[in-house]
């Protein structure tokens, strides 16, 4: 064999050999584009469903979904989804075509439970509430809310009405023994079951002997407010300076000094008032078996104290 016959030879094996490599890779790259291209049927509602309907035949179909977008959880046949003598419920609200997944639905055989709603490590925990403490019945399930708890406690000479925060951010998980979302029409309710932990659980059971709980419904996704406060009678009142205390580092800021002049300036006429009344108290004692007539009381002028930023100026009203 010429060596020209041996380079054409040598030349042909080559772009054989190349030919063999890109017929391989195109027909394993249009495979694998056609398995991710295709389709394979999922289970989807084909009615509305609420929590605790059953699931049946009439209530599921198949569609056919790309298999690069099938939800995890999803069901691909029947017996999978139904099996033969075993109940299944739905334990969310699914719409018409929603993908039927295993989180959205109890075990097989087991019942339309709210125990298969809670989230790994938490408890339920049911609450009294009524038309007030429920916020006029707007709260419903999958609402977060705060807990709070109004309680008497015993002072110095007496009791007195406190109110604390007791819980923040807690979820709703059924209202009375609904654990759907309604239409959105209020519905004044009788209990309340919230998601919290072992521990929080225990401080509702506690709370609610020793006092009445109310519930502050509040946005999703708000952080908790890290400053708490115990509101006494004292605070049930209008002064900027008085009352629950936060976030009064914000708010009261450069007014300090004006705020303890008010205060001193108060107690000052506090002390001053009681002082008269006792002069002339023990005065009318010692003067009544005399023929001395009693003094007259001087009326005290009233005043209006005026702020400017942080400066305060007294002024005398009425006439002379």
């Amino acid at each position: 064999m010429s060596r020209q016959s041996m380079i054409a030879l040598g030349v042909a094996i080559i772009l054989g050999l190349v030919a063999v490599y890109i017929a391989n890779a195109y027909i394993g790259g249009s495979k694998q584009q056609a398995d991710l291209g295709g389709t394979t049927k999922v289970a989807v509602a084909s009615v509305p469903m609420a929590y605790g309907t059953e699931l049946t035949p009439d209530k599921v179909r198949f569609v056919d979904y790309p298999n690069s977008s099938i939800p995890p959880g999803a069901f691909t046949n029947g017996a999978q989804l139904m099996p033969a003598g075993q109940k299944r419920f739905a334990l969310l609200t699914m719409g018409v075509n929603e993908p039927i997944l295993a989180t959205k639905i109890s075990a097989p055989g087991a019942g339309a439970s709210i125990a298969a709603l809670l989230t790994e490590g938490m408890r339920a925990a049911t609450i009294r509430i009524d038309d007030v403490s429920g916020v006029a019945g707007f709260v419903q399930p999958n609402d977060s809310v705060d807990v709070l708890i109004t309680r008497s406690v015993q002072g110095a000479a007496t009791a007195t009405q406190v109110t604390d925060v007791l819980l923040q951010n807690v979820r709703v998980i059924a209202i009375d023994q609904e654990a759907k979302n309604s239409d959105g029409t209020p519905k004044v309710a009788r209990t309340a079951t919230v998601e919290v932990a072992p521990i929080d659980a225990q401080k509702l059971a506690l709370a609610q002997q020793a006092g009445s709980l109310s519930l502050v419904l509040r946005k999703p996704g708000e952080q908790n407010n890290p400053v708490v406060e115990t509101v006494s009678m004292n605070d049930l009142r209008y002064n900027m300076y008085g009352g629950a205390r936060y976030p009064a580092p914000a708010v009261v800021g450069g007014f300090a000094g004006a705020v303890a002049g008010s205060i001193e300036r108060s107690a000052a006429l506090v002390s001053a008032t009681s002082s008269r009344a006792g002069s002339s108290r023990s005065g009318g004692s010692s003067r009544s078996g005399g023929s001395r007539p009693r003094a007259k009381p001087v009326a005290e002028k009233p005043s209006v104290e005026i702020y400017r930023g942080t400066k305060s100026d007294q002024y005398k009203v009425g006439g002379r």
